[in-house]
């Protein structure tokens, strides 16, 4: 049987390619697989341990059965995170490469009934790490991250009750000062909505497969999560200001 192969941010610029299609044998697994490419690719046998798998969309567990016409995709670290998505109300829940609009996402989620809107907008900083940012990079997977927002706020709508959130994250080079993701959330009183602003801020970061790629004045680097980075500074020792 055939599936489809799908190589995201570094994966692909490791490979020099962003898809293949490959025969596997009835019965295998996405476990098998992957040792059979690391096996055949060694550019990635040294990212295997760190890799995620979506087929068709879903994050898969190495004990997934492949089946004929699957389209698997190797998920460089966006932090982790699994689950099947939920439709959820509200929206937009999008990627795009266009500029970002915080009202426009705000006045999506408006309504008579709503107490507080909260808004949050991720902008790009001149700084990261040490050094100085010049512009980012944001690369997707547009079906499975538009799928995973939906499951964000499937997520929050049955945790908080609340219907009317909006997130729309942007593709492409950004320069510094241009925003990257809009959040919004409306609800019936200004905690709920905080709460769960933050809540659909951390889980884009665990879940939702959107890369960056820093550009400085001296070179560039794909970057993973920023709670991975946090995790590894303070095993480091160092002090991280979140």
């Amino acid at each position: 049987m055939r599936i489809t192969l799908r190589y995201f941010a570094g994966v692909r610029e490791a490979l020099g390619r962003s898809e293949d299609s490959r025969e596997v044998a009835p019965g295998a697994t996405v476990g098998a697989l992957l040792a059979d490419l690391a096996e055949a690719r060694p550019a990635l046998a040294a990212a295997r341990r760190s890799l995620m798998v979506m087929v068709n969309q879903e994050y898969a567990r190495d004990d997934r059965v492949l089946n004929d016409g699957d389209e698997v995709a190797l998920i460089p670290p966006v932090s982790g995170g699994s689950g099947s998505p939920e439709e959820a109300a509200g929206g937009p829940y999008r990627v795009q490469a266009a500029p970002l609009d915080p009202r426009e996402v705000e006045t999506a989620v408006a309504a008579d009934a709503a107490g507080a809107i909260v808004t949050f907008t991720g902008t790009v900083r001149g700084e990261a790490r040490g050094r100085e940012v010049v512009a980012l990079e944001y690369e997707a997977y547009p079906a499975a991250a538009e799928r995973m927002l939906r499951q964000i706020g499937g997520e929050i709508a049955e945790r908080w009750g609340i219907e009317r959130i909006a997130i729309v994250h942007r593709t492409g080079r950004l320069e510094v000062g241009e925003a990257s993701v809009v959040i919004a959330v409306a609800a019936a009183h200004r905690g709920e909505a905080f709460a769960a602003c933050q809540y659909a801020l951390d889980r884009l970061k665990e879940i939702v497969p959107v890369w960056k790629k820093e550009h400085y004045r001296d070179g560039t680097a794909w970057i993973g999560s920023e709670a991975e980075y946090r995790r590894q500074r303070r095993a480091e020792g160092a002090t991280v200001v979140r």
